[in-house]
């Protein structure tokens, strides 16, 4: 008989006809899904929200707070109750001496009436020194919302601007500098404005080839883990080479001066 299969699972089964048992409830709820109990529900949450926030060269050299304002929508009390939590729960039935059935019910709360409306926020936002492309900054509950759980969160990540002198690289600053043939061969005196207005110095006396790269320490990004630390700039020389001939004058005039032997070669330079 059944509730000699139930006793011999160690299941203490007395009933008798028509009485209110179930004997499924213990033997399923062992497995998280028993009759009459609810199903364990999953945490509700709105979608998460990304957004890029553009910032310049500047602002990561020296930092700065900016004020954002958002269009979010929001869910409001409207008076009135609504269908919430729905589940579907298993639950058995009698249907006769020693025999049972198994069917899904769809079970539901009453919470209150809602209704999605749009609200403006400010959002105070710290681009610190150093921060570098792909950072977030997250506001939790600041996302989508979600009717029946907590809304999901906001992100912002920062995504730098080109700037029209520097190329970082970590925290390494990359520019290039034009020079005419002139100064390449005779040398030159200049300064190099910095994100904060700042100068750097360039003073070249040796010839400088094209192609050429120096490096100016302490002159490149604040680290983000230790703004005492600087990184490096590093200049890249192209040259401009005049537009015109020389008179046959000139040439001999070139060639006094420099002293430089024919040095043509054929190879391959990739």
């Amino acid at each position: 008989s059944l509730k000699a299969i139930l006793k011999s699972s160690g299941i203490n089964a007395e009933y008798g006809e028509g009485a209110n048992f179930d004997p499924f409830a213990n033997f399923f709820g062992h497995f998280g899904f028993g009759g009459g109990q609810e199903q364990e529900q999953q945490e509700r949450k709105g979608s998460d929200v990304v957004v890029d926030l553009v910032v310049t060269l500047e602002e990561l050299y020296l930092g700065n707070f900016v004020t954002i304002k958002r269009d979010r929508p929001v869910y409001k009390e409207t008076g009135g109750s609504r269908q919430c939590n729905c589940r579907m729960e298993m639950r058995t039935h009698m249907t006769g001496p020693g025999s049972f059935q198994m069917t899904q019910h769809r079970v539901c709360d009453q919470c209150p009436g809602l209704k999605l409306v749009t609200e403006t926020e400010e959002i105070e936002l710290e681009i610190e020194p150093g921060m570098i492309d792909g950072m977030v900054q997250k506001f939790s509950g600041k996302g989508e919302p979600h009717m029946e759980g907590e809304s999901g969160d906001l992100y912002f990540k920062v995504k730098t601007l080109r700037h029209n002198r520097f190329h970082r690289k970590g925290d390494d600053l990359y520019t290039n500098l034009t020079i005419s043939l002139q100064e390449a061969l005779i040398g030159f005196d200049m300064n190099i404005l910095h994100l904060d207005g700042h100068k750097v110095p360039v003073k070249r006396e040796a010839v400088t080839w094209y192609g050429a790269t120096i490096m100016k320490k302490g002159e490149g990004m604040p680290n983000f883990e230790n703004r005492n630390k600087l990184g490096n700039m590093y200049i890249t020389f192209d040259v401009k080479f005049p537009r015109g001939e020389l008179s046959a004058e000139e040439k001999e005039s070139v060639k006094a001066i420099l002293k430089q032997a024919s040095v043509q070669t054929v190879y391959n330079g990739l």
